[in-house]
């Protein structure tokens, strides 16, 4: 399999409104050595997650500073006989400016359907019609994160708050603070326990930010009073800007069912919640997009 993965990068159109339902603009590269118009992207290198091979080719093709967003399309076709899987991400332009380089010798910012038509290939403009949904928020505004490994309560001899991640858990940490900063946090924030904190300290470091404490996040405090962390998720999805959440796999589910977020093509009653996940939530409830990162391990398929 090639794995790779690139973006669709929009920015408003001459109106100055991007929100769904505003005009947009998207960046559609020209490739010389192919000869062809397509969208940028490229192969996932070792030791990277798709959405860091998506983000890196943005920029490297494009000269683009970009904020990553909800999840596009996934293409699969042959290229030589061989299966290729290429992953699309949303992304908002945030600056930048294209020069022509060894890849890419133009790029041209156009409307949806305009992008789309001028694309090569079929698969490009099924991507691009995506991109351009109304009834979807292209941006994500909350990350819950399920806090890393911290072994079992069983063997631990203190009290629970005080339970430390393990070395997978602080593993876990490191991949987040490489991934997430991809989509532009604001804030981050952390339950009480303490392994909450520290899966998102290494984050909060990359990004120059302060873990504040979040106790309405946390599994004692949910279940005294769940509305309070419901109602924070809900003007977190209102606000600008991206809030990152550590908490814990007794809130996190319940939190997304209140929402309206189901399985995510696991079967059972609650979504899932693995530790060390991400839920990269936008829009509001009844139309939200909400999107299941089970792990941001590198990708299995990545070139060595």
């Amino acid at each position: 399999m090639i794995a790779a993965a690139g973006g669709v990068v929009w920015r408003p159109a001459g109106d100055g409104v991007g929100g769904p339902g505003g005009g947009m603009e998207i960046a559609v590269v020209h490739r010389e050595r192919h000869d062809d118009w397509s969208l940028p992207k490229g192969h996932v290198d070792a030791g990277e997650h798709p959405l860091q091979t998506a983000c890196r080719e943005v920029v490297e093709e494009t000269g683009l500073a970009v904020v990553a967003g909800r999840r596009g399309l996934t293409t699969r076709y042959e290229v030589n006989g061989a299966p290729k899987r290429v992953d699309y991400w949303v992304m908002r332009c945030a600056g930048g400016g294209f020069v022509a380089n060894d890849e890419v010798d133009e790029l041209r910012w156009l409307p949806p359907a305009e992008a789309a038509a001028l694309c090569s290939y079929e698969h490009d403009r099924e991507v691009i019609t995506d991109a351009a949904r109304t009834d979807l928020p292209r941006e994500v505004a909350v990350a819950l994160v399920r806090h890393g490994k911290a072994g079992s309560s069983d063997r631990w001899n203190g009290p629970d708050v005080k339970r430390p991640l393990t070395s997978a858990g602080r593993t876990q940490a490191r991949r987040l603070a490489e991934v997430l900063p991809l989509f532009g946090p604001v804030s981050v924030g952390s339950a009480t326990p303490l392994r909450c904190r520290q899966t998102v300290a290494p984050l909060a470091e990359r990004v120059d930010l302060t873990v504040a404490e979040r106790r309405e996040f946390g599994e004692p405090e949910f279940g005294g009073d769940p509305q309070e962390a419901l109602d924070a998720v809900l003007r977190a999805l209102a606000a600008p800007g991206v809030d990152v959440v550590c908490s814990q796999g007794g809130t996190i589910p319940a939190v997304l069912q209140a929402l309206g977020v189901h399985g995510h093509g696991v079967t059972g009653l609650l979504p899932p919640a693995a530790k060390g996940s991400v839920w990269a939530l936008g829009g509001r409830a009844g139309a939200l997009v909400a999107d299941y990162y089970g792990d941001l391990d590198p990708d299995p398929d990545a070139r060595s």
